[in-house]
């Protein structure tokens, strides 16, 4: 049910306003900021000239838990290509030691960044989670899934490589 909680949110939004968020592949990604798991404060914007994997996820979220190695993988492998992958978590307030656990157990070393309000929800219109976003390095949005992401996934790949080949 939460779903649909989410869906007449983001059908208000389009409601009458021109301001309405756009997140159209081939344009530019909705700004977007945050806190990070220490508590600084960060953003897209911060990000120019990296291509960007931004993660929407949570520590109760069962198909993330099963993305998450790859993701990681794929941090690992391009980072010194200059990609970044920022894991969004969506987890409620007070909930930072779980968060902390969940990413030491499953490895992760990509930034988390905390959105306990769930406005990257209505900023990138996400039914739930996982959603992700790739994102190249003038900020224009390439590449979305809202669900869970497999190695197998060829799209990916293909909207990855051409974004780290694009000359920064």
């Amino acid at each position: 049910m939460r779903w649909l909680a989410t869906l007449g949110a983001l059908a208000a939004l389009g409601c009458g306003r021109e301001s309405a968020p756009r997140v159209e592949i081939g344009q530019p990604a909705p700004r977007y900021a945050a806190t990070t798991l220490a508590g600084d404060s960060a953003s897209l914007s911060s990000l120019a000239g990296k291509v960007v994997l931004l993660n929407v996820w949570a520590t109760w979220c069962h198909p993330c838990r099963d993305e998450i190695p790859y993701l990681q993988s794929l941090y690992e492998k391009h980072r010194g290509e200059g990609l970044e992958i920022i894991g969004v978590s969506v987890d409620t307030r007070g909930q930072e030691a779980e968060i902390r656990e969940f990413a030491t157990q499953f490895r992760m070393t990509y930034p988390i960044w905390r959105d306990p309000d769930e406005r990257v929800q209505s900023i990138f219109l996400a039914l739930g989670v996982p959603a992700s976003y790739l994102i190249d390095r003038t900020g224009v949005l390439r590449w979305r899934r809202l669900g869970t992401i497999r190695a197998t996934d060829t799209t990916l790949t293909r909207a990855l490589a051409d974004a780290l080949a694009a000359a920064p």
